[in-house]
């Protein structure tokens, strides 16, 4: 009888223990928890300068200052390496913006219809191009008599307004080219004429890009 109650009492003690189990792993299944990283996100500056390492000092004195902002720049010849290096990129660039190369160019001067353009005013002999050396006449004329200034000036009146009336003749026939030579492209209107006219009243050596054709070219 002993045996039976020794053996009665265990299974109890099992099946307590059982239901003990699947209560606990029910709860945990029920409501998990979650676990977080126990600490605050570290800011995205603070996590740059972990990553760059410590951060020196301030400087002291001027001295100091001066000796850090050498160590930083380099020797001397590095530094003048380095310019000469910026210089040659610096003169590589120009002139391959002067030869035309699209890639260097300003962007009021790239594309085609724009290489079009200085095309046809490069190969005209404009009139609008003696913009700059009237200009330079006008002012040397303010040192001469008022009788002589009278005279110049008319004169300079009445080259601007033939020089005025070219440029829109100029624009138009520009347009009128473009719509013929790319139908499809949306530069053109006062745009262009505009473009083309600034492009004329520049003296040919000092245009940039540099003429591709020479005076009197067919285009």
């Amino acid at each position: 009888m002993k045996l039976l109650r020794r053996g009665n009492s265990d299974n109890s003690d099992e099946q307590n223990s059982n239901e003990s189990e699947s209560t606990a792993s029910g709860n945990e299944a029920a409501s998990p928890v979650s676990l977080g990283k126990g600490r605050p996100t570290p800011k995205r500056r603070d996590a740059e300068a972990r990553r760059r390492g410590p951060v020196a000092p301030a400087p002291l004195t001027s001295k100091e200052a001066r000796e850090r902002r050498k160590a930083n720049k380099g020797s001397k010849e590095d530094r003048k390496a380095a310019s000469n290096e910026r210089r040659a990129a610096a003169a590589e660039r120009r002139a391959r913006m002067l030869a035309g190369d699209d890639k260097y160019l300003l962007p009021r001067d790239k594309g085609p219809v724009r290489a079009y353009v200085r095309d046809i005013v490069d190969a005209r002999r404009n009139l609008v191009g003696l913009f700059m050396p009237l200009a330079l006449i006008l002012i040397f004329a303010l040192f001469l008599q008022p009788a002589v200034q009278q005279y110049v000036t008319l004169g300079m009146f009445v080259m601007m307004l033939f020089m005025v009336g070219e440029g829109v003749y100029l624009g138009k026939m520009i347009n009128n080219k473009i719509r013929v030579r790319f139908p499809e492209t949306t530069d053109g209107g006062f745009k262009i004429g505009w473009y083309a006219f600034v492009r004329a009243s520049q003296i040919r050596k000092m245009r940039a890009p540099k003429p591709r054709v020479s005076a009197g070219a067919a285009v």
